[in-house]
Order: C-alpha cells, then sequence, then structure tokens
C-alpha cells in the first residue's frame, strides 16, 4: 500500500463534494484543485554577506523537505550595490506530495505558532484564483533550530490554484483549513 498524504485524501473525499455542492459544478473536473506552491525569500543583505544566501538555502531547504535554489539578480542596481546575476534569495516550487505535505504542516503546525496572529487576510487573493500571503519570521516552522540561525527573516508564500476566481479559491483554501480572518461584512 503506498503512502497518500493526509490532505491530498481530504481533497478527494471531502473538498471535492463540498464545492460540488457548494459552487453547483456538474463534473469533478470541474472543481478547483491546488496546482503548487511557491516559496520565495529574499534576502537583501546577501549583498554585503555571501554566506546569508546558503543559510537562506538550507533553511528553506528544511523547511519544505525540497532542495532550494538561490535566485539571482537580473540587473544592475547601483543604489543598493547589486550587480547582475548577484544571489539575492532563495525559492522553492512544491507540487504533488510535497505540496500537501507541507501545506499541512503550515496549517496545523506553522502558522499557530505566530505570535499575536488573528488570522490570515484574504487580501492576498489577485483575482484569478492565486493567493499570497507573508510570513514575517521563519522560526514558526519547527525545522528551523532557533540557536543555529544568524538573522530572521520572513518569506512570501504563494498558492496557485485552478480557480477562475477570488471566491472560489477562497472557498478552497478555506476547506483545506486555512485560518483566514473572520468577516464582518460578508
Amino acid at each position: 500500500m503506498s503512502y497518500t498524504p493526509r490532505l491530498k485524501e481530504k481533497y478527494n473525499n471531502t473538498i471535492v463534494p463540498n464545492l460540488q455542492k457548494e459552487f453547483g459544478y456538474k463534473s469533478v473536473m470541474q472543481v478547483p484543485r491546488l496546482v503548487k506552491i511557491c516559496l520565495n525569500q529574499g534576502i537583501g543583505a546577501a549583498v554585503a554577506d555571501k554566506k546569508l544566501v546558503d543559510a537562506g538555502v538550507e533553511e528553506m531547504t528544511a523547511i519544505t523537505g525540497q532542495k532550494a535554489v538561490p535566485t539571482k539578480s537580473k540587473k544592475d542596481i547601483s543604489n543598493f550595490k547589486v550587480r547582475k546575476g548577484m544571489p539575492i534569495g532563495v525559492r522553492v516550487t512544491l507540487r504533488g506530495e510535497r505540496m500537501y505535505e507541507f501545506l499541512d504542516r503550515l496549517i496545523s503546525v506553522a502558522i499557530p505558532r505566530i505570535r499575536d496572529f488573528h488570522g490570515i487576510s484574504d487580501k492576498g487573493l489577485d483575482g484569478k484564483g492565486n493567493f499570497s500571503f507573508g510570513i514575517t519570521e521563519q522560526i514558526i516552522f519547527p525545522e528551523i533550530n532557533i540557536d543555529k540561525i544568524s538573522r530572521i527573516s520572513g518569506m512570501d508564500i504563494t498558492f496557485v490554484t485552478t480557480a477562475t476566481n477570488d471566491k472560489e479559491a477562497y472557498a478552497l483554501l478555506r476547506e483545506f483549513g486555512m485560518p483566514f480572518q473572520k468577516q464582518n461584512n460578508k
């Protein structure tokens, strides 16, 4: 018997029927699904210290379970002392089972560890069914050892879905268990 992530089973067994009922889809293939999760961490101080990018790659690899790659600048910016091709960040794109595993750890372990947390704002929806939000501290992930990090940095997380509008994407992520802020006017 092969292993299937918990949220993938939940999607197939619970979320698909719920969204079919809510939006009146005639086919299971019309139900929006999560395509990929992109994590991006900009390391501005990497201009002065190149080792920060290596540390960022190690941290992002530990968080996601997939090898992270450094991002390089596309052009010269003299005010920031940036040259074309300099490493200035780290990114990872998760798909398939690793994506569901990361989403499960994010929702059930990492987000509850955020200080003064009142829910994630739904303002990160882009109108085309994708959702982005930022995390201010990478230490909310249990894979990060607080004693071994050199500096606290944040990251951006983007969920790419097949939803065609914000309402469908919001409903999909809400069904997965994303802790959105309570809406007073909706």
